[in-house]
């Protein structure tokens, strides 16, 4: 790939330079010798095209006949399937996951498209009685409009997928802006819903910094729907814009979640899931196994052994055979996590491995972090309650399953949660009890499909869920008919 490539945004239909000219660069977290190629700075002048495209497209676009928006959906996904290894290289250079983590990535997106074309013969609604006689009740959905969409970096081409592919299947048109840390991803995504024959307009896509490109797309006024999916702290600002005028909002933030390891679980198998958990991905998923609850019992046992094979993980390039964790994204990020390490020993929980930098000659010229672990952890420590993003695992004792499961749900989030157990009972109370939108027995908190829902509660999120049927309710609008062929006029709740 030529470093020097400049690579446009997309609006109505055409490769376009952003309206200042101005450009940022895209580099490799793993190596910064490695410059993948310059990237459109966009600002809200960008984006009022992007709407104004948006707009126009709609009026044509929730004509097409759902089954025919399918076609176009069922063409991206074989194009996607056909492209996947050089995506996933794509997304390793950019965004530094293992290469095996990146072709998950991209398949997820394959799996996604390959849905929402099955929907374009359903979308569902209901037929009902009535009340009255003589009279008919259904409802069908119906789309919402523009829709702007903000995309995290830790998963560029699935989660924008996620976004896009139940936005279009309902008739509704998508500006989108990824993250400035792999805006690549959502490039070749693009490019590839263009070869597949998306109308002009129908999906517009801006590179750019989040204030300067993602603020003006939240606020524009032509957009009806705003999906985010990031920081707790950028998601607050983000529902304060929208409420302004009442846009749809679909918020998927943090996560702090819990494995809970009970005395009677199979300890092998707990141990690869929280390994997995853990430090899949560095650590830096929403869903990401950061808090491992484990019964007094076998707490000593657990930690020694899950101590041992976190120290021995092979970290490198994510290009390179057999690394089994990357970098972490940016400087930024990284200068984060040493915080946090900071916080956790002045809190008193017990280093176990990890806690610093890598350094050496390939480490160097990226932002390598060793895989973390704290032993002696108690929940109301900050690195038991806050979300790090990183590869940093607290382990935590418990005496007994009610204490395990008030631990899990001392935190303000809700996305994911997991018990590790061979007793069926406990393991359908830990279902019950913990509040969380997902939930695993004897599997680490990762490794949602896209035919179920994703998403969580509390500070995770506002509700809505994403993938699944559950993206249709969100992204369209539920619409009631009555027809009356009674030939006269009946008063519903006064004339039963």
């Amino acid at each position: 790939m030529d470093p020097q490539r400049i690579y446009k945004n997309f609006i109505a239909g055409e490769w376009v330079e952003s309206a200042s000219g101005q450009t940022f660069e895209n580099i490799n977290p793993a190596d910064s010798n490695d410059r993948i190629g310059q990237f459109q700075r966009s600002s809200g002048r960008d984006v009022a095209k992007a709407a104004a495209a948006a707009k126009q497209a709609y009026q044509s676009w929730r004509l097409v006949p759902p089954p025919r928006r399918a076609e176009i959906l069922f063409r991206a996904a074989n194009l996607l399937a056909n492209r996947k290894e050089d995506f996933a290289r794509d997304m390793t250079r950019e965004m530094g996951k293992p290469l095996e983590e990146a072709r998950g990535d991209v398949q997820e997106a394959i799996d996604m498209t390959y849905y929402m074309a099955g929907e374009g013969r359903r979308l569902f609604g209901q037929t009902t009685t009535s009340e009255l006689p003589d009279k008919f009740c259904m409802t069908v959905r119906s789309p919402v409009g523009v829709c702007g969409l903000i995309t995290p970096w830790n998963f560029p081409m699935a989660i924008p997928a996620w976004k896009v592919m139940p936005a279009l299947i309902c008739g509704n048109t998508v500006v989108i802006k990824p993250a400035e840390d792999t805006p690549l991803s959502v490039y070749n995504l693009v490019a590839v819903l263009e070869e597949a024959g998306v109308p002009g307009g129908v999906v517009n896509y801006l590179s750019g910094i989040g204030s300067e490109a993602g603020a003006p797309l939240v606020r524009h006024p032509d957009i009806k729907v705003v999906s985010f999916t990031g920081s707790v702290e950028v998601g607050r600002e983000v529902a304060h814009a929208c409420a302004e005028s009442f846009k749809h909002l679909c918020l998927e933030m943090g996560g702090k979640n819990v494995i809970i390891v009970m005395d009677d679980a199979n300890l092998d198998l707990a141990l690869e899931g929280a390994l997995w958990g853990g430090f899949g991905t560095t650590g830096q998923r929403c869903t990401a196994s950061s808090r491992i609850v484990i019964h007094k019992k076998v707490y000593e046992a657990f930690a020694q052994r899950f101590t041992e094979r976190a120290c021995r993980l092979k970290v490198g390039n994510g290009l390179d055979p057999g690394v089994q964790m990357g970098p972490l994204i940016t400087e930024t990020q990284l200068r984060t996590v040493e915080k946090y390490v900071e916080i956790g020993q002045k809190e008193g929980a017990k280093l176990l491995c990890g806690g610093c930098r890598l350094t050496g000659a390939i480490y160097n010229r990226g932002w390598f972090f060793a895989p973390t672990v704290f032993g002696d952890c108690t929940p109301r420590m900050r690195i038991c309650r806050e979300e790090i993003f990183g590869p940093v695992v607290s382990l935590i004792p418990c005496d007994n399953f009610d204490q395990a499961i008030e631990i899990g749900n001392s935190v303000v989030y809700g996305l994911s949660s997991a018990i590790y157990t061979r007793n069926i009972n406990n393991a359908f109370k830990a279902m019950r009890e913990m509040e969380t939108g997902i939930f695993y027995v004897n599997a680490p908190t990762i490794g949602a499909e896209t035919h179920l829902p994703f998403g969580g509660t509390k500070q995770t999120g506002n509700g809505h869920r994403e993938a699944a049927t559950a993206a249709l309710d969100f992204y369209s609008e539920w619409k009631s008919v009555y027809i009356d062929y009674s030939d006269r006029l009946q008063r519903a709740q006064i004339d039963t």
